[in-house]
């Protein structure tokens, strides 16, 4: 295969652009053509539109990257033929008709879950507990506190988003598993990225691999890219 210049990285719920701030200059002194997708996180559909409109943008073909939430939202923009392979971080991978809202029910557990609070428009916000002790555990505290605070709360419904056709099927697929997710437990993980048919690598990390060891992070995308 040949190498990929054009990186694009997803955001998943209770975070925005900026999770991917610490990879973002390891890829760039690689000589990588980076873009961050700032997801709405209003409806599914619409944050369909903001990666399409990100691929559109690029020049040649794209490695499409996803973590958590995005991995439903790269399935379904990922079917543009730009799309060359596919990167999922501690990501949902629904297939056709399938949504993150409808794997998530399938789990036999998810500790993340008990610590999400709705407001009165359906929009879903972390718990200060949440955020400290399952979804950011291996970061420092003031890290925590910045990830807390700057959470992005996603409507519910978007995680209810059908995918009309699942990008993975026919392209090369690639999945990082963090051994500590509390969010998406691994063996859930797993599961899906066997369906994939998955490159799969394992990082000693929390639900977010990207703050906690981006070096191993990067690393695996350029070796999506290679």
């Amino acid at each position: 295969m040949a190498k990929i210049s054009n990186i694009i990285l997803v955001h998943g719920a209770w975070a925005d652009g900026s999770s991917w701030v610490k990879v973002l200059p390891l890829l760039a002194a690689q000589g990588m053509t980076v873009t961050a997708v700032q997801l709405p996180l209003t409806a599914f559909d619409a944050d369909v539109a903001a990666v399409r409109r990100a691929i559109a943008l690029a020049e040649g073909e794209v490695v499409l990257v996803g973590h958590s939430y995005a991995g439903a939202v790269i399935g379904e923009a990922g079917n543009d033929p730009k799309v060359a392979r596919m990167v999922y971080i501690d990501a949902f991978a629904p297939d056709a008709g399938e949504s993150a809202g409808s794997l998530f029910a399938q789990f036999e557990t998810a500790p993340l879950a008990a610590e999400l609070r709705p407001d009165a428009e359906g929009f879903l916000k972390l718990s200060h507990d949440g955020a400290f002790n399952l979804f950011a555990q291996d970061l420092d505290e003031r890290e925590k506190a910045a990830v807390y605070a700057t959470q992005g709360p996603i409507n519910g419904a978007a995680l209810g988003g059908t995918l009309t056709a699942a990008a993975w099927r026919d392209r090369p697929v690639f999945y990082m598993i963090g051994d500590q997710d509390h969010a998406i437990p691994p063996v859930e993980q797993a599961r899906m990225a066997t369906r994939m048919n998955a490159t799969v690598m394992h990082v000693d990390s929390s639900h977010v691999p990207m703050l906690s060891q981006p070096q191993a992070v990067a690393d695996f995308i350029l070796s999506a890219a290679a």
